[in-house]
């Protein structure tokens, strides 16, 4: 089994923790490659950046020239994974609802614990949107920029256990880590905690593996049907970018890989 883990940013070092994270957690004879866009934003912390990022990862999943069995999109709270369900023929899982999911299996309420505190709006819309709000005690900010989260290794950890402290003071029996970047943290904060700790990677890893080895994979029978065939104007950005890369993904694309230039 192939997973591909894609970095909706364009920092390699994220996506190399990103990679560790994912080859850890996953089952022996599951291979990981990771990979991030062409272009975009080097993090992502708020809408703006959300969009621009989604629309970078669409163009580079629809350049790919790779097989893979499963999906797995490690930005946390950001659109575009509705996009990569039309789009592809296999399982696609963001980390946000990976997450989530487990931690609902191990306790009553859940929190999660994120980069800025400008993030937590877009989080809580991605789980109400996702029904599973209801039962998150709390979101909260470690106020940490999302490349903050690499220069000091130590300091990243003491601020996110202070502020995983408050979401359990809010009713988290459950801690989620809410950013990518964060991979890794989780034996050291749920020590810390004494509460179980969900990194999303490793989650939707194994999500992942559950749903390709049952045979199963999105249903195309209406929200996510295939997109309609039409042109894109200088679609996909990615084949000018870099020449000689096949233009079409080996997965499902309805649309015309038709251009007029940049």
């Amino acid at each position: 089994m192939r997973i591909l883990v894609m970095n909706p940013n364009t920092t390699a070092s994220m996506t190399a923790s990103i990679r560790a994270t994912a080859t850890t957690a996953a089952a022996p004879g599951t291979e990981i490659i990771a990979t991030e866009p062409l272009w975009g934003p080097e993090s992502i912390e708020g809408h703006f950046e959300g969009y621009l990022s989604a629309a970078a990862v669409l163009d580079r999943l629809a350049t790919l020239d790779l097989a893979f069995d499963a999906l797995v999109m490690a930005g946390f709270g950001e659109p575009g994974r509705e996009g990569a369900q039309e789009l592809l023929d296999v399982p696609v899982l963001d980390i946000t609802e990976s997450a989530a999911q487990m931690a609902m299996m191990l306790g009553h309420a859940y929190g999660i614990v994120t980069t800025l505190d400008r993030a937590v709006p877009q989080i809580r819309d991605r789980l109400l949107t996702a029904g599973l709000l209801q039962r998150c005690a709390a979101v909260r900010g470690t106020g940490l920029g999302v490349l903050e989260l690499e220069e000091d290794a130590e300091r990243t950890v003491e601020v996110f256990i202070e502020t995983a402290r408050e979401a359990v003071r809010d009713g988290a029996e459950v801690i989620c880590l809410g950013c990518g970047g964060m991979a890794g943290l989780q034996e050291k904060v749920a020590a810390a905690l004494g509460v179980p700790v969900v990194d999303g990677v490793a989650a939707a890893v194994k999500f992942a593996e559950a749903v390709v080895g049952l045979g199963l994979t999105t249903s195309t029978g209406r929200s996510f049907a295939p997109p309609r065939p039409k042109a894109i104007g200088s679609w996909p950005l990615s084949a000018h970018l870099a020449p000689g890369r096949a233009q079409g993904s080996p997965r499902r694309t309805a649309f015309s890989a038709q251009t007029s230039g940049i």
